[in-house]
């Protein structure tokens, strides 16, 4: 397998990067955000935002994206580069880029080097029209090379695998798919990208969809979606995501504290979210984890349904316990997009666990490809404790029993996982 050294500048190079100190003091209170109003405990911050629409389900029995989208104030990214446009802005961007997002995690070596031949699926639900064409945007602004359907590094299905017969449209859905698509390409600029759209967002479609890009030949799936747990997540497990040989990524959830499917299949990486800002340290960022209030923040807890894997240690949750490791989530510190499909053509800047988990799908792709037998959620267990990880250890996602299952502590927890990626070595067998 691959590995690839980090790219890491000295603190005194990330300074002279994103400005002075003083705007680094500003960046770090600004990523301790406020959703409509309501304040982090810790330090306030003008930045707001809403749910995107397809937060709520359109039918009983469809899940949720976990996305949500910056509606006005001074994003951390902004304060940072001393932007003025305010983050609802939508001609410039407003949140983390490429470059920002591969130096926080250590891939600025592998993603300028690493992903040829890769690809990275992107399993949502509905048609997104534009996707193409706003992940030209995307790209092209931030100087990534062309991924289109002419030469072969983009590619567009439906559920049963049909590039003609498509979903109905969705703007709600579009919105979802233009974060996954900008965060894979963030991550892994030289990948494929294949985005397989669900005739809905049942678990039954969502699924299909998931069987739908392997079977196409994918080893890294994105999921940014979920829902309550049910007596059924075992038999969805067994039809849907048992796939050894291939990364699949799974958003933890917005809502806080509490588990969600298929975020607690055993066999998928369970991403969590945090709050990413600047800091004087020598990775040159800092990070805790994303909690907006007592319902919103990122996902965590022990499952009800599903049987812990072998490789999960921890004791006090005797099932699957989510999640295994995290990435940026949190809104007030969120990344840039570009959308276009019944919205305002332009920049926007999202947070959720829709944004992490294709991030984690795209340091896996950097990684390599995984062994045929291999279950790649065992990988970052493996590489515990190791400086191949950034570990999370303040901040919590709610009230909890057991302690670790809610709050970031020294090592495994809830909220974060085992960390951050520091890197690829945390991603490869």
């Amino acid at each position: 397998m691959r590995t690839t050294p980090t790219d890491r500048p000295s603190p005194r190079t990330r300074w002279r990067r994103i400005g002075t100190a003083a705007a680094a003091a500003t960046l770090m209170l600004a990523g301790l955000g406020t959703a409509a109003g309501e304040a982090n405990a810790a330090v306030p911050s003008k930045v707001t935002w809403a749910a995107t629409p397809c937060s709520t389900p359109k039918k009983t029995g469809e899940l949720a994206c976990n996305s949500l989208r910056v509606t006005g104030g001074t994003t951390a990214f902004q304060r940072a580069n001393g932007v003025t446009p305010k983050a609802a802005d939508a001609t410039t961007p407003s949140g983390y880029g490429p470059s920002d997002l591969q130096d926080a995690y250590g891939l600025t070596s592998a993603a300028a080097s690493n992903g040829s031949g890769e690809t990275i699926a992107i399993v949502d639900a509905y048609n997104d029209p534009n996707a193409e064409a706003d992940l030209a945007t995307y790209r092209s602004y931030y100087g990534l090379s062309a991924c289109t359907t002419a030469n072969g590094c983009f590619k567009k299905v439906s559920q049963t695998g049909s590039t003609t017969s498509l979903p109905s449209s969705d703007t709600g859905w579009s919105e979802e798919i233009s974060l996954d698509l900008d965060m894979a390409s963030a991550i892994c600029p030289n990948c494929n990208i294949l985005l397989v759209e669900a005739k809905s967002a049942t678990m039954a479609n969502l699924g299909t969809a998931v069987n739908e890009a392997v079977k196409l030949g994918a080893k890294y799936v994105s999921n940014s979606y979920g829902g309550s747990e049910s007596s059924s997540d075992t038999t969805y497990d067994s039809s849907y995501f048992n796939h050894p040989g291939v990364a699949i990524t799974v958003s933890a959830g917005d809502s806080g504290y509490g588990a969600e499917y298929p975020a607690a299949s055993k066999y998928v990486t369970s991403v969590g979210g945090t709050a990413l800002t600047a800091s004087s340290t020598t990775r040159g960022w800092s990070e805790t984890v994303w909690k907006t209030s007592s319902t919103e923040g990122t996902g965590s807890g022990c499952s009800s349904y599903d049987a812990k894997p072998t490789w999960q240690t921890d004791t006090s949750c005797t099932k699957r316990m989510i999640a295994d490791v995290s990435a940026v989530a949190d809104p007030a510190t969120g990344v840039s997009v570009y959308d276009s499909y019944g919205i305002t053509a332009g920049w926007y800047t999202f947070g959720g666990t829709s944004a992490s988990a294709p991030i984690i799908a795209g340091v896996y792709a950097l990684a390599g490809t995984p062994g045929s037998s291999d279950y790649p959620a065992s990988y970052p267990y493996a590489a515990a404790g190791t400086s191949a990880l950034n570990d999370v250890t303040s901040g919590n996602n709610g009230t909890c029993s057991t302690s670790y299952y809610c709050t970031a502590r020294s090592g495994y927890d809830g909220p974060t996982g085992w960390g951050t990626p520091e890197g690829v070595g945390a991603f490869t067998g």
